[in-house]
């Protein structure tokens, strides 16, 4: 197992497999998300309820917080360990080969610095006044809502015009993140070829695009909706 720590690509094939793990969580969860704009209801009795505070959510966010916790980890690392060994010739490569480094290559680190602090921020609003609450026996968040209301806590949380810019911000670096990252890992796995790196490419943009169009839809719905009922409805 030393491999994964000691070795150049065992650090990226744990970068690349928590990668696309969180991505695909991000898809999952995207998809959730838009069944609040469709019925809230729906989104309330049958997502929040089953993914609250049940033993297999919980598993499933302590699976997740440790590999994002990795997935961190090993990114710092690999940029400190990238700038060690080439010094000032990273800047010279990317002049050489302007087409093959992109700018969200060159930073990755800056935009996953934004992505974290985008999570922390979600995780504020969201699991603390939901699964958190549940866990600790609540049965209402600090709000006034309970745990299992998602859709009056997304309504209050976008409400606020500088979450939904916040939020925008946020979406519009994991774009570039995944957009990068998805074909990147794919590469490091092995999964592409000279044939297919293109393809991959582009099935990156567009399971990028699909994932953060679809959060921000949920994000400018639910904005949209608080400025017809002047903050004061009800979900």
């Amino acid at each position: 197992m030393s491999f994964l720590w000691k070795s150049s690509i065992g650090r990226k094939l744990v970068m690349s497999v928590t990668g696309i793990c969180f991505i695909l969580f991000l898809l999952f969860h995207m998809a959730m998300n838009l069944v609040s704009i469709f019925s809230p209801a729906m989104y309330n009795n049958v997502i929040c309820t089953t993914l609250g505070a049940n033993w297999y959510a919980l598993i499933a966010t302590g699976v997740l917080a440790a590999g994002f916790f990795i997935h961190i980890l090993y990114a710092f690392y690999l940029t400190l360990q990238n700038r060690k060994a080439r010094g000032v010739e990273r800047y010279a490569a990317g002049q050489k080969n302007p087409g093959y480094v992109t700018w969200a290559s060159k930073n990755m680190l800056v935009l996953g610095l934004i992505v974290l602090g985008g999570l922390l921020i979600h995780l504020f609003n969201f699991w603390a006044k939901m699964q958190l609450v549940e866990v600790l026996g609540g049965h209402e968040n600090s709000l006034g809502f309970h745990p299992t209301n998602g859709a009056a806590l997304i309504l209050y949380t976008f409400s606020n015009i500088v979450y939904v810019i916040i939020y925008l911000i946020w979406l519009g670096a994991l774009w570039f993140h995944m957009a990068h990252g998805f074909w990147s890992a794919l590469q490091t796995i092995g999964w592409t070829n000279t044939v297919w790196l293109s393809r991959v490419k582009c099935l990156s943009t567009i399971l990028a695009t699909i994932i953060c169009l679809g959060f921000a839809a949920v994000v400018v719905f639910y904005f949209a909706v608080s400025l017809g009922c002047g903050g004061a409805c009800g979900l």
